[in-house]
């Protein structure tokens, strides 16, 4: 039977400044930046099972670029890319989007299984794609990381204070005259990018930690929406750098020790926040 070894590494310092893991630092702040912006407008638009349904439905895409010979990122977009435009065209309200949501997750998470069976090397690739592997992101993929975050920003800046009054506020918004359905497709294709960029650190079964739930300590503590973008990056990039600096200390996965921090300071902000009121 085999065993998890927890022992302290006395190199754990030789081993924070290996290529590989100043990659891994250099992708998680490019995470966080992009993470801790969106984050916040999904838990505002009342869309967190979206963004946790987009990571499975680029499922198939990761899977069958794999039995394509493409690379895992490559097919990962697409799939996300595509399921976000259909389901922001589809579910132009919360609750129309839920069965949209519900429905292409449903029938990209079977497609994705079909593929994985396919190929030996997809099914191989499976533990990756679902929990992550951040240690072996390359600086290629840190440039496009990147590039994502520059144009992100960018969106962002032009469409921010529609977005956050549809977001806020969607039957006011649209009273307003905002286009509610582009600001869903806008929003839904920025998603879809995040969640690309995100798979790699911490896999499409745990990207809840990094998108969503920083954000949600971040609301409990930040008093605008522009403080709480903020912070949430700064929760998530501490994660990141966290789980990173423990993984390095204690050779463990560095996704679950992401995932542990990161749900750690909402578990402890949460509950300070109960006490006090």
């Amino acid at each position: 039977m085999s065993s998890v070894d927890f022992s302290f590494d006395p190199a754990w310092m030789t081993t924070l400044q290996a290529p590989f893991m100043v990659n891994a630092a250099l992708a998680g702040l490019c995470i966080s930046i992009a993470a801790g912006m969106m984050g916040y407008f999904t838990i505002a638009r009342h869309s967190t099972f979206a963004a946790h349904a987009l990571a499975h439905i680029g499922l198939p895409g990761a899977t069958g670029a794999v039995l394509l010979g493409l690379p895992v990122s490559v097919g990962l977009g697409v799939f996300a890319l595509g399921g976000a435009l259909v389901i922001g065209a589809l579910g132009k309200r919360a609750t129309q989007r839920e069965i949209a949501t519900g429905t292409v997750l449903a029938f990209a998470t079977g497609l994705g299984l079909f593929f994985a069976r396919l190929s030996t090397s997809a099914s191989q690739q499976m533990q990756s794609i679902l929990f992550g592997s951040i240690l072996t992101i390359t600086t290629g993929q840190i440039v496009g990381f990147l590039l994502f975050d520059i144009v992100l920003l960018l969106v962002v800046t032009i469409v921010y204070r529609p977005l956050l009054f549809s977001s806020l506020d969607e039957q006011v918004a649209q009273a307003k005259g905002v286009n509610i359905g582009v600001m869903n497709v806008i929003f839904m294709a920025m998603m879809a990018g995040v969640i690309t960029i995100a798979v790699p650190a911490v896999g499409t079964l745990l990207i809840f930690a990094l998108v969503i739930t920083p954000a949600a300590t971040a609301n409990i503590l930040a008093a605008s929406p522009f403080h709480a973008m903020l912070l949430a990056g700064g929760i998530c990039l501490l994660s990141i750098w966290g789980g990173l600096v423990l993984a390095a200390m204690f050779p463990t996965p560095p996704s679950f020790m992401i995932v542990t921090i990161s749900t750690v300071l909402w578990a402890v902000t949460k509950f300070a926040a109960s006490r006090r009121s």
